[in-house]
């Protein structure tokens, strides 16, 4: 299976910065792996939100959507998960 490459929208980059450390280092060897994997177990497709695909990361939510043809994960939003979706 091909690697894709992960991206940050600059509004994800802003959550990122906002998380305690520890969050932040476990959300990017999260994203990390779906460089290899992109469909990782767990993950849902969210309805509702086009072709946007959620990660559990323990109470934090990692919102991305997959470019097939561009080989491309692109990280939407990252936060809390009573707050990720509003």
């Amino acid at each position: 299976m091909p690697r894709y490459r992960v991206e940050f929208k600059p509004a994800a980059e802003r959550d990122l910065r906002s998380l305690p450390q520890e969050i932040t280092e476990r959300v990017l060897t999260e994203t990390n792996a779906l460089a290899d994997n992109p469909f990782p177990a767990g993950a849902k497709k969210l309805k509702g939100w086009g072709d946007v695909w959620r990660v559990r990361v323990g109470h934090y939510r990692v919102l991305y959507e997959v470019h097939g043809q561009e080989l491309l994960v692109l990280i939407v939003r990252v936060g809390h998960r009573r707050d990720i979706y509003r």
